[in-house]
């Protein structure tokens, strides 16, 4: 996707889409409403998230099998040609009035950064804002009183349910780490945003309305897959930086509950515990989430992170017969 240069956006949307039909119009619609554009790249979905893309103007681009997020959030990004900064975006998430004005204002007063996050609103109308990460145990706001920002100011880690980020810059870091399925890429990438010396700016009077957890329809055995990347997410990234493992508490703790829902028979919280465990499991035997979603593992050559001019968007090992529509 490009645009000429006389005319082109600042910013452009990127969404990874997984049976996302029912919030996806939504989105598009707050989103159009600002003229910031889309890319929609869709995880195999068997809903009509590709067709309503397309019908609310987005480029659709389909993979042949479900990549997962980051994974597919870096084939968008990679498509998003002619464009300065994209705008990672869950489907779940909605754009207030004034979005637009307010983030293309933060690129100019805060050239350097390195990320910007607008001010993300949940379903009960509280602001979320990162309250603690593993990879920053320093941080330990209140979950029932947290600290948010009254204004513009620095953070350690801003949700990837929304955020702004410098293409070319995106890219040079690699992107999201392929190796992760699901949960915790976006906390990775601002680690390595930090570490690349640049800060990350919230944004606070650029308003978002997120969902949370709508993103996907519901479905027999989501649960246990969700708590699954979870549980092997979180033991990984703390692994990649070198400290603690909380994959060992997780399994014991999980296991304890698990049992205990043989005897209550609650088969909710049998699959959210279940699945806990068999993630932390899985990330103490040394088993990758992309073996468990049957994706090849990104070598040296591969390029899902990096921008690519003699490759169609979609086009890497994963999933060679992605395809634009």
């Amino acid at each position: 996707m490009s645009a000429r240069a006389d005319e082109r956006p600042s910013i452009v949307a990127v969404i990874v889409a997984f049976e996302s039909a029912e919030v996806l119009p939504l989105c598009l619609a707050a989103l159009a409403s600002q003229s910031i554009p889309a890319i929609v790249v869709d995880n195999a979905s068997t809903d009509r998230s590709a067709e309503i893309a397309r019908k609310h103007g987005a480029l659709a681009i389909v993979n042949p099998r479900n990549e997962g997020f980051g994974r597919g959030m870096n084939i968008g990004v990679r498509a998003a040609t002619g464009f300065d900064h994209v705008l990672i975006l869950n489907p779940d998430a909605v754009v207030q009035p004034g979005f637009a004005a307010a983030m293309r204002k933060a690129v100019a007063w805060y050239p350097d950064a390195g990320i910007l996050g607008p001010s993300i609103t949940g379903p009960d109308g509280s602001i979320f804002f990162p309250l603690r990460s593993v990879l920053s145990p320093y941080l330990q706001n209140d979950r029932k009183s947290p600290c948010v920002p009254e204004g513009d100011c620095c953070a350690p880690f801003l949700s990837g349910a929304c955020y702004l980020v410098e293409r070319r810059f995106f890219l040079d870091l690699g992107g999201f780490d392929p190796e992760i399925f699901l949960f915790y890429e976006d906390n990775d990438l601002c680690r390595r945003v930090i570490d690349a010396g640049r800060p990350i700016v919230y944004v606070h009077d650029a308003k978002v309305a997120h969902a949370q957890g709508r993103s996907s329809s519901p479905a027999k055995g989501r649960r246990f897959k969700t708590r699954w990347h979870y549980a092997w997410s979180e033991g990984y990234i703390a692994r990649k930086y070198g400290l603690p493992n909380p994959s060992y508490a997780t399994f014991l703790r999980n296991t304890l509950k698990y049992v205990a829902t043989l005897v209550t028979g609650d088969l909710q919280k049998k699959e959210r515990y279940g699945g806990a465990a068999a993630g932390a499991l899985a990330l103490i035997r040394g088993r990758t989430a992309l073996e468990r979603e049957g994706l090849e593992r990104c070598g040296p050559d591969d390029d899902h992170g990096r921008d690519s001019s003699d490759k169609p968007p979609g086009d890497h090992r994963a999933g060679p017969d992605a395809r634009i529509r």
